[in-house]
């Protein structure tokens, strides 16, 4: 099957051993290993003894016309698809279609490969309405499509297998439970398919694999099989540092002060991909980039999930060829095809997560048996640790675990709507089927029955005619309630809802991609800023559209995206801690672990001047301790709090401390956080004075009520609001889409709002609101691990100090704080002044 001379691995021959013995499975196996031939193969062997039972053998000397006929004919006989491959990026199917034709054509095996995205040709389409090809590409959101269809029972009957790629993404997120969804309708669709999963390696294997099974009946044969491989790949996580390391500054994200140190590392002789945290930092170093170096015109490129995708796509295809030699990227192209021209990785500022620092490194030297190297830029003195922490974390094999998403009742709305039009469902029968999906395996009668009436009637909404969007025949099917709701309800389908964003454009009406619309609205007309990595002049907003025109020079406004600054993950923060006490054992010339030092010698030297000038005022807290500093300046009194748990966290953290120490003593508080911890300052001297109280602390650790009081602390019923659109756009009660037009987030935030209040006066039960407020916990606290953490800071050993000064842990939370009301300039001139004031102690 294989051809072409190719040889497999040992882990590919256990997958389609498995396979073949009618198992599902998970392929872990290291990037750029082959784990996509691992997981399709299998079917591809099984459709060939298929279609040799009907007379249809592989055929090598078929050119592509024969074999095109040959096809056609096969189709007749064996109609598709047999293999379903589903991907969360519609843009790599083109790589995936070509990967799985190669042994297909080596081989002259007469088999139909075709994708169905959002990007599929029109006539394709139009074919695929009368005829599905064997191996057919598609998205979460194509699939869910084709199952609205009338006829979506008969037409995916002739399935087998079902090939989820990227799996350890889509596990999380709300995406992850359409699939699941989707799955379990498709195993009654067609009893024997098997389905296989491709992940990135995770430390909870088995339990990503029970959610892609979905829940089996007793008689089920085995728990599938999670296939990993013996092949050693070096990932080698190396840090970038200025020629002298006291340059580094104390505060900052964009790190635009290691410009000089990346362009030494920059050669377009070698091709190299420069990462970035969020979209604004990368449009920033691409313009600093391209301004030092002009003569790289041509061979620098930008790309971001903002951009027009049709430039990205001309940015991919550009790494692939190789007339591309530098690429300063976001998370956009953490995943996808492989980029075999490149040699290099730079990651600029936080890790934020050990995989994610691992999963960039593997983008570089995509081959089995190299060596995969990324270099860290640290923006700052202490993501020198975090640097230490990830590379210690990676040596010991840790790595973040994925949970799904728990039955998110949006999602199933939406669902029961899908399967309704695609060809309607009996009650009782539709809910063991959901109940088949891992993530709804504990869905109430209750629960499904509400989301049945908020399909059938819209809850307290049932008068206008537009929520009721499914209706029961007379023979007791639901079905679709007119075709009307059916276009709206296709238009509107999935889940990726993204932030209140509108298009931009030149004048002549070329698109250049999105912009968030909060930025806009600061806009004057002529105003310059940089995005795409080009100087463009403000004209104004015309049809929901931003108008522009070119412009020159250099400016220092840079669109931010809603939604952008992510937390460092609970591994790194672990690993963050120890870190640090490891630097100050490095610093103080004390007895260290020589196991704990070997690798970290560079990154340590160069922290001990900021890790000294800590601990000349204060202490660097040890792994088990939590330390609480009080300061007081001209501008109050600081309560400085660093559990080294990411700012989500912390932002629950500092809005709890707020509302508990408000209760001891009514007062206001102003606060900081980052990632490291946060800050809460106030004019009232008595807080200052119980912050000093270890048994006051005790208090306000306490776990009781610590989800209620988190909800209390801030202005849960307006961030619910804001949640809810969301929400109500998954559910389908607020729909962005319609027939040749598009709704602002504006526009539907709006909406969304008017029912919110709504159903908070006559239907407050109702579990959109609840799944709001949850959703708001999640994504603004992470409340199940500021639970977590709150368990280790009740049992920590807590150190209180009282330095003279802002200490350099302290200061970058002020810098936080102050960042919006003082320019960059001011704050590095801040910045600065503290350290001269420092070495001057010194």
């Amino acid at each position: 099957m294989l051809g072409k001379g190719w040889q497999p691995w040992g882990f590919q021959r256990e997958a389609w051993d498995a396979y073949a013995r009618g198992e599902d499975g998970l392929v872990q196996v290291p990037t750029g290993a082959g784990k996509t031939y691992a997981a399709v193969l299998g079917p591809l062997m099984h459709l060939a003894d298929e279609l040799a039972k009907h007379g249809h053998t592989a055929d090598a000397t078929r050119d592509a016309k024969q074999r095109a006929r040959a096809t056609k004919v096969v189709l007749e006989a064996l109609p598709g698809p047999f293999l379903l491959y589903i991907t969360p990026l519609r843009a790599v199917t083109r790589d995936i279609e070509k990967a799985i034709l190669a042994p297909l054509e080596a081989t002259g095996l007469p088999v139909l490969v075709e994708s169905r995205t959002g990007d599929t040709k029109a006539s394709v389409r139009a074919k695929q309405r009368e005829r599905l090809p064997h191996v057919l590409l598609t998205t979460p959101e194509s699939l869910c499509l084709l199952l609205t269809r009338p006829d979506a029972q008969s037409l995916l009957a002739p399935l087998r297998c079902v090939v989820v790629d990227e799996w350890h993404e889509l596990l999380t997120s709300k995406r992850g439970s359409a699939t699941e969804l989707a799955l379990a309708r498709l195993r009654r669709f067609a009893p024997p398919i098997r389905t296989w999963g491709l992940s990135a390696t995770l430390p909870n294997a088995d339990e990503a694999l029970a959610v892609l099974r979905g829940v089996r009946s007793a008689g089920d044969a085995g728990a599938g099989r999670v296939v990993r491989a013996s092949i050693s790949r070096t990932v080698r996580i190396e840090t970038v540092l200025p020629k002298q390391p006291k340059d580094l500054p104390w505060a900052g994200h964009l790190g635009l002060s290691m410009l000089p140190a990346v362009l030494d590392e920059l050669d377009p002789r070698e091709p190299t991909l420069v990462f970035t945290n969020t979209r604004s930092q990368a449009e920033r170093w691409f313009h600093a980039i391209a301004f030092a170096k002009p003569e790289w015109k041509g061979m620098l490129a930008l790309h971001h999930g903002s951009i027009d995708r049709a430039d990205r796509e001309a940015v991919e295809a550009g790494l692939k060829d190789g007339s591309l030699r530098i690429v300063v990227a976001t998370s956009s192209l953490d995943l996808g095809v492989d980029f075999s021209p490149l040699r290099k990785v730079l990651r600029i500022g936080s890790p934020k997560g050990i995989s994610r620092v691992v999963q960039r490194a593997g983008r570089a030297n995509h081959s089995m048996g190299g060596t995969s190297i990324v270099r860290c830029v640290p923006t700052h003195g202490l993501e020198l640790l975090e640097i230490v922490a990830s590379r210690s974390a990676w040596m010991r094999g840790e790595l973040e675990a994925r949970y799904p998403y728990a039955r998110p009742v949006d999602v199933l709305v939406q669902h029961i709507v899908t399967c309704a039009l695609g060809g309607g469902f009996v009650p009782e029968a539709l809910l063991s089927e959901v109940r088949t999906a891992h993530s709804y395996a504990k869905l109430s009668d209750e629960e499904f029955a509400w989301a049945m009436a908020m399909a059938e009637e819209g809850g307290c909404l049932k008068r206008y005619p537009e929520f009721r969007r499914i209706a029961k025949d007379e023979s007791g099917v639901y079905r679709g309630a007119s075709a009307r709701i059916a276009h709206l309800h296709k238009l509107n389908v999935g889940t990726i809802t993204g932030d209140a964003t509108l298009e931009i454009a030149y004048t002549t009406g070329r698109r250049i991609g999105t912009i968030d619309e909060n930025f806009v609205t600061g806009l004057r007309e002529g105003t310059r800023f940089v995005f795409a990595g080009k100087v463009l002049s403000f004209v104004g907003v015309r049809d929901l559209t931003v108008l522009v025109r070119s412009a020159t020079g250099t400016v220092g406004t840079t669109p931010i995206w809603a939604g952008t600054r992510l937390p460092i993950s609970e591994s790194l923060s672990g690993a963050m801690r120890e870190a640090l006490e490891l630097a100050a054992a490095y610093a103080t010339g004390s007895e260290a672990d020589a196991r704990g030092l070997a690798g970290h010698e560079t990154e340590l030297e160069a922290a001990r001047g900021l890790i000294g000038a800590q601990l000349a005022s204060s202490i660097v807290p040890k792994a088990h301790e939590l330390l609480v500093e009080q300061t007081t300046s001209r501008e109050g009194h600081h309560i400085f709090v660093f559990p080294f748990e990411g700012r989500l966290v912390h932002a629950g953290l500092g809005a709890l401390l707020a509302l508990r120490f408000a209760r001891l003593r009514p007062c206001t508080f102003s606060f900081a956080v980052n990632d490291y911890g946060c800050e809460l300052l106030t004019g009232d001297a008595q807080i200052a004075k119980l912050a000093c109280d270890a048994g006051v602390w005790r208090e306000l650790l306490a776990k009781d009520g610590l989800l209620e009081d988190v909800a209390a602390s801030v202005s849960m019923t307006q961030l619910a609001r804001l949640a809810f659109r969301d929400v109500a756009r998954v559910a389908g009660l607020v729909l962005q889409n319609y027939p040749g037009a598009r709704r602002t987030g504006k526009q539907v935030q709006a909406s969304s709002g008017l029912i919110f209040d709504v159903l908070s006066d006559f239907e407050p039960q109702n579990l959109l609101l609840h799944q709001a407020r949850r959703e708001v916990l999640d994504r603004h606290f992470e409340a199940s691990r500021l639970d977590r953490t709150f368990q280790r800071l009740r049992e920590a050993t807590l150190r209180i100090v009282r330095p003279a000064r802002l200490t350099p842990l302290a200061f970058p939370l002020v810098v936080e704080r102050e960042a919006s009301k003082l320019s960059s300039q001011t704050i590095a001139q801040r910045v600065e002044a503290m350290r001269a004031q420092w070495e001057g102690c010194a």
